[in-house]
């Protein structure tokens, strides 16, 4: 089992940067990948970006360039800095980590871009 907390979504305006932040705890050396998704209201959750235990990263098309997905020295912590953040970057983030063919789920963390 694994427990993810996510941390610093909020309220950035248009054009502005977000640093948020996903702890991991339990079976962390079990972790294959991390990574973020985002559900925004009335639409289906969708990624963000992933990360895999080697540091291999992928990224969804529409924040390639904009968002960067790191891993903590410890390998469980996951970041994720977003620039240049555009109204239809609001959504809830998840943070996500996958073991052994399992997904587990962070609460996750809002964020809200003003225009």
């Amino acid at each position: 089992q694994v427990q993810l907390v996510e941390s610093g979504g909020g309220l950035v305006q248009a054009g502005g940067s977000l640093r948020l932040s996903c702890a991991a705890s339990g079976r962390t050396e079990s972790i294959n990948a991390m990574g973020w998704y985002r559900q925004a209201p009335g639409k289906q959750r969708e990624l963000v970006a992933v990360i895999s235990s080697g540091g291999g990263t992928k990224y969804a098309d529409s924040e390639q360039g904009r968002f960067t997905i790191s891993r903590g020295n410890a390998g469980n912590t996951v970041f994720l800095q977003m620039n240049s953040l555009k109204p239809e970057d609001t959504a809830v983030y998840y943070c996500n980590a996958n073991l052994f063919g399992m997904d587990f789920w962070g609460l996750g963390t809002l964020v809200t871009v003003s225009s």
